[in-house]
C-alpha cells in the first residue's frame, strides 16, 4: 500500500526529491527507491523533515513506530494505514496533541482505483484534511466518515468488498466454462462486464436499482437469472456477510487494543 500512495503521488505531479520512506527490510526499501527514486532515511530523521507522516504498517508493529517517533511535532500530520488500529491507540502512543487521520484503503489502490474511508481526529485543521484527502485522492476515491465507528463498516464494505466481486466473478467463470467457453474467453468476458458494469454506473445518474431494471426485460434471460439468485435469498446472504465482517473488524481491533 505504501508502494502504491508512493506511485499515486508521484503521477499526480509530486517530486520523487521530495519524500522520504523507510522500512526494516532493506530488500523493499532498495526496490522501491530504485523504482520511483524517492529518498530513504531514518525513522528519526522522516520524523523530523516531514510535513506529513504516513504509517503504512502492520498493525501489529504500530506501537513500536510510533514510540520510535519521539520528536514529533504538533504541526505535523500523522496518516495511519493500519487497519484497526483506533485514533485513541496512536494518541497514547505518540503526542496526545498529534493530528491524526486514520484510513481504510483497499487493494485496487494499487492500480489507482481504490476506495478509501478517513476519520479525522478533533486536531486536525481544514488545510491538513484537505492534505490527507488529496494524498489518498492519489490511489483512488475518497470517502469521510463522521463517526470512528464507521470505519468498521468500511472495512466490510469497501476494505473486504474487492473479494466479493472476486469470488462472483470466479463462480461465474466455472459456470462458464463448465457450458463450454474457452477459460481466456470467460476470464475475458466476465473482466470486461465487471468493468463495464461498474464505468455504467459511474456515468449514469441512475441508481444501481434503476440500471439493473433497465436490463431486465419480461421474460427475458436477465430476469430468469435474477428471479434464481433471489430465491436463493442473495440479499440476505449479502447482508450476513457484510455484518459478519463488520464485527470481525470490530473484534480484531479490540484485540489490537488489548
Amino acid at each position: 500500500m505504501a508502494g502504491s500512495i508512493i506511485r499515486g503521488l508521484i503521477d499526480a505531479g509530486k517530486e520523487p526529491e521530495s519524500i522520504f520512506v523507510t522500512d526494516i527490510d532493506d530488500k523493499k526499501l532498495q526496490s522501491i527507491t530504485a523504482e520511483t527514486r524517492v529518498n530513504s532515511a531514518a525513522t528519526q530523521k522522516i520524523s523530523s523533515l516531514a510535513d506529513v507522516l504516513i504509517l503504512a504498517v502492520k498493525p501489529q508493529v504500530m506501537k513500536s513506530v510510533c514510540q520510535e517517533l519521539t520528536n514529533i511535532d504538533t504541526v505535523q500530520l500523522v496518516i495511519s494505514v493500519a487497519a484497526g488500529i483506533k485514533i485513541t491507540q496512536m494518541e497514547q502512543w505518540l503526542n496526545s496533541e498529534t493530528a491524526i487521520v486514520r484510513c481504510m484503503p483497499n487493494t485496487p489502490a494499487l492500480v489507482g482505483e481504490g476506495a478509501t474511508g478517513l476519520f479525522a481526529n478533533k486536531l486536525v485543521n481544514d488545510h491538513q484534511r484537505t492534505l490527507a484527502q488529496s494524498i489518498m485522492g492519489s490511489v483512488g476515491l475518497t470517502s469521510w466518515m463522521k463517526n470512528e465507528k464507521d470505519m468498521d463498516t468500511v472495512t466490510a464494505l469497501s476494505g473486504s468488498g474487492p473479494a466479493y466481486f472476486f469470488l462472483l466473478m470466479e463462480a461465474m467463470q466455472e459456470v462458464a466454462q463448465e457450458l463450454g467457453l474457452k477459460k481466456d474467453v470467460a476470464e475475458n468476458l466476465i473482466c470486461q462486464t465487471a468493468i463495464g458494469a461498474s464505468k455504467l454506473i459511474q456515468q449514469s445518474n441512475d441508481s444501481s436499482l434503476i440500471l439493473r431494471k433497465k436490463v431486465t426485460s419480461p421474460g427475458g434471460t436477465t430476469e430468469k437469472a435474477i428471479s434464481v439468485f433471489e430465491r436463493g435469498n442473495i440479499r440476505g446472504l449479502v447482508r450476513d456477510a457484510l455484518i459478519a465482517a463488520r464485527d470481525r473488524s470490530i473484534e480484531l481491533s479490540e484485540d489490537l487494543s488489548n
